[in-house]
């Protein structure tokens, strides 16, 4: 082959049409005979002389397109050692021993420091700090069990202090806070309240618990911290007592009253107040957006998980289907497809002409900015422009990959039947990446659990804070019970000792950082180590279906269970190698999100350059080892040696059938995303129409939620989850029959003596062209 490689450049032949490249004959042959796969003879379409055919528009030009595949194709065929007949295998092999033991002992110590840091976590940590809200003493307030626990709003004695820049480095108001039963209705000055019993009496819930002096002055109790001087109409937000601030006419009011007195004999304005509370609700929006969505599942669950249990059923359905209509259901969901993008296409033209001329909708998403409700959104022309530009995008490039891609999706289908027929034969498969889920669950359950209690298990760190700038121990930490003892009160009159925070300064606490990433990578670990689990189990079940001579009676009588304790008791070892060099490089990736998060103020444009090609790299990197241990672990379970063996040989199989894998198992990979792409669809527009309602059968069962988008967005997450679930195991099948099948063609020569293993239907498919191509050649000869 590489004779006739060599010799495309030192002569004139025939020129023959090679994918709209011009390639001569030397050349033509040497490619169909380093892809017996694509079938390519002088009669096929795609490698036919050009005077039969149409015009070579680079005739001008010796074999214009050949240079780099006659410089490609004996590189290909030279990487690795063929396999060679063996008439003692016959699949996936039993007499096995244990791989990588190093790595399996270096899981189970990393999982054994895993749960001393959950034991830690779980020990120092609270989350009730992350629901309720606290007082300046640290405690919570509403908290069962606790002198709090019928009262459970903050309120703050002096809201103005709120918007001191302070707020914004400590995330505490340098006021006193203390936990109420409910927030002020009216408004009332310390002064006023003191003349009435009535409203003394009303005023006290809102001073320290136990106070009842109503003779002592208005200077000491300020002094001492005992009431606040003033209170003023109030609403809970995220369980704070916010001023209750409105507007009539564009002027901003408290109650009626645009000014009102700070109970120290002054006017204030409600500006003030709102500066103040919009200081003091900067660390709330985030809570109070996220206590909206909370609400929403709360109201929604139950439609979610009926549209979950819908996606399932129609992903089970297609599967099942596909099982024995695996052609018309390929065509099918390519025209369904097709369609569903071109309603959206519709929709979207719609709604952006309905907004035409409409007050408002012109305006654009960088004046609008970021809004927490999404609705806004939709009313803007230009939302609706964006989404109709996106999915004409994808509908053009589906549909030329359709028209480029028509032969080869042909020779595709015949691999989804004939790994149809390998589900078939083992249905328990589709039920078994709902093992995987379980466990991967349990992965992120544990990682999240241990992640809040990390997060919680500080402790309350008081600080001085001080209504002027000229005390010197302000900023500094101090003891509440013993601050009133200090030389501090008698230097700093007005300095006061507050909970600022939860931190801690002993040796645990400095170390949480190390404990969080520790927390993040064993997650990544442990979660990629199931997963390849579940991968090398299928493998080991559909490598058992393959080189089954005689199917399915030379099939064992439990494929799956048997591969799954095969990869348990021998390739635990080679597992965790796998899954912790991908872990490895996840975790960087995360702490380059962390740089980046950081440098987002920085002017340095080198570092945010060199920043983002590391990004873009570990990502290649990433999906490059995804690729590479997906390939390996179908060896680890046919042949049972250790992981960078069968990382090699994998790696080696592909590059001698580089353009097979090209041409054939990634648009098998395409299809089977269309499946899960119609199924994400139909499963998404009907979740917008119901939570919309839109559909005037269920017009008034549909919840009335904060923002729609939740529920439609967690549906469409799920649903994709479902899918690909589903789809996994075909597309597991896919690629293990595929590595099957080139090694098939590499061991055995299709003769009497050395049989191929493909069943006669995937030969009949895959192996015709060639057959062709050896009578062409014989005759010319």
């Amino acid at each position: 082959m590489h004779a006739s490689l060599a010799s495309c450049f030192s002569r004139k032949s025939t020129w023959f049409h090679f994918q709209s490249i011009c390639v001569c004959l030397p050349c033509a042959l040497a490619l169909r005979e380093s892809q017996q796969l694509l079938g390519f003879s002088e009669r096929d379409p795609c490698l036919a002389p050009s005077q039969s055919r149409r015009p070579c528009l680079l005739r001008c030009v010796p074999c214009f397109g050949c240079t780099f595949l006659a410089s490609l194709l004996p590189l290909c065929s030279v990487i690795g050692t063929p396999q060679k007949y063996d008439p003692s295998f016959k699949g996936p092999i039993h007499d096995r021993s244990c791989t990588d033991i190093i790595c399996c002992i270096l899981l189970v110590i990393a999982i054994v420091g895993y749960v001393v840091v959950g034991i830690i976590a779980w020990t120092y940590g609270d989350p009730r700090k992350v629901i309720y809200p606290t007082d300046s003493r640290g405690q919570f307030c509403g908290q069962l069990g606790t002198p709090n626990e019928n009262k459970p709003f903050l309120f703050y004695f002096n809201i103005l202090k709120c918007a001191s820049p302070l707020v914004l480095l400590e995330f505490q108001c340098p006021t006193k806070q203390i936990c109420v039963n409910k927030c002020p209705d009216q408004y009332l000055t310390y002064l006023n309240a003191r003349k009435q019993p009535k409203d003394f009496e009303y005023y006290k819930q809102f001073c320290v618990p136990g106070f009842n002096n109503s003779q002592k002055s208005l200077p000491e109790v300020l002094k001492d911290g005992d009431c606040p001087s003033v209170i003023t109409p109030s609403k809970p937000l995220a369980r704070r007592c916010l001023p209750a601030i409105n507007t009539k006419k564009g002027v901003v009011m408290v109650g009626n009253d645009t000014t009102f007195e700070d109970g120290l004999g002054q006017r204030r304005n409600v500006t003030e107040l709102v500066e103040g509370a919009k200081k003091a609700n900067v660390v709330l929006e985030a809570r109070q957006l996220a206590m909206k969505i909370f609400e929403d599942y709360t109201v929604s669950w139950h439609w979610i998980i009926i549209g979950l249990v819908i996606a399932m059923v129609f992903s089970f359905i297609f599967v099942v289907l596909l099982r024995f209509l695996a052609g018309i259901m390929i065509w099918v969901m390519i025209v369904l497809v097709i369609l569903v993008l071109g309603y959206g296409i519709v929709h979207c033209y719609l709604e952006y002409a309905r907004l035409k001329g409409e007050a408002g909708s012109d305006v654009s998403l960088k004046d609008l900015g970021f809004q927490t409700d999404l609705r806004v959104y939709l009313h803007l022309k230009q939302t609706w422009l964006a989404f109709m530009i996106i999915l004409c995008i994808m509908e053009v490039i589906i549909i030329l990959l359709l028209i480029f891609l028509r032969k080869r999706i042909l020779i595709a289908i015949a691999l989804i039947k004939e790994a149809s027929r390998a589900v078939g034969h083992i249905m328990t498969s589709l039920v078994f990446p709902l093992c995987t889920f379980f466990l991967v669950c349990l992965c992120v359950a544990y990682w999240a659990s241990t992640a809040v209690f990390l997060s919680t298990s500080n402790e309350a760190v008081y600080k001085v804070f001080n209504d002027t700038s000229k005390c010197d121990y302000a900023g500094q930490t101090c003891i509440p019970e013993t601050f009133n003892m200090t030389n501090i009160t008698k230097q700093c009159p007005d300095a006061r000792c507050l909970f600022a925070f939860y931190g801690g300064e002993t040796a645990y606490h400095k170390y949480l950082i190390i404990f969080q990433i520790y927390n993040a990578f064993m997650f990544f670990w442990l979660a990629n180590f199931v997963i390849a689990l579940g991968q090398v189990t299928l493998a080991g079940a559909f490598a058992s279906y393959y080189w089954a001579f005689k199917k399915p009676d030379d099939m064992p009588a439990f494929p799956l269970f048997s591969s799954f304790g095969r990869a348990l008791r021998y390739h635990t070892g080679s597992l965790a190698f796998g899954s912790l060099i991908l872990a490895i490089v996840q975790i960087i990736r995360v702490l380059l999100e962390y740089l980046d998060h950081k440098l987002k103020a920085a002017e340095n444009k080198f570092a945010k350059f060199l920043l983002a090609c590391l990004k873009c790299c570990f990502w290649c990197l990433e999906k490059f080892i995804k690729f590479l241990n997906r390939n390996a672990y179908i060896m680890i379970a046919i042949y049972g040696t250790n992981f960078c063996t069968s990382a090699k040989n994998a790696f080696f199989l592909l590059m001698r059938n580089i353009i097979r894998v090209a041409v054939l198992d990634k648009v098998t990979d395409f299809l089977l995303f269309l499946g899960k792409l119609l199924i994400v669809g139909s499963v998404g527009i009907l979740a917008f129409f119901f939570f919309t309602q839109r559909i005037d059968v269920v017009q008034g069962t549909a919840p009335t939620l904060n923002y729609y988008w939740v529920p439609i967005l967690t549906l469409v997450v799920g649903s994709y989850l479902i899918a690909h679930g589903f789809f996994s195991v075909y597309a597991m099948c896919v690629d293990t029959l595929f590595l099957c099948f080139c090694e098939d063609l590499e061991r055995n020569d299709g003769s009497p003596e050395q049989p191929y293993y493909m069943s006669p239907e995937l030969s009949e498919i895959l192996l015709k062209g060639s057959l062709e191509s050896s009578k062409s050649a014989d005759s010319q000869g």
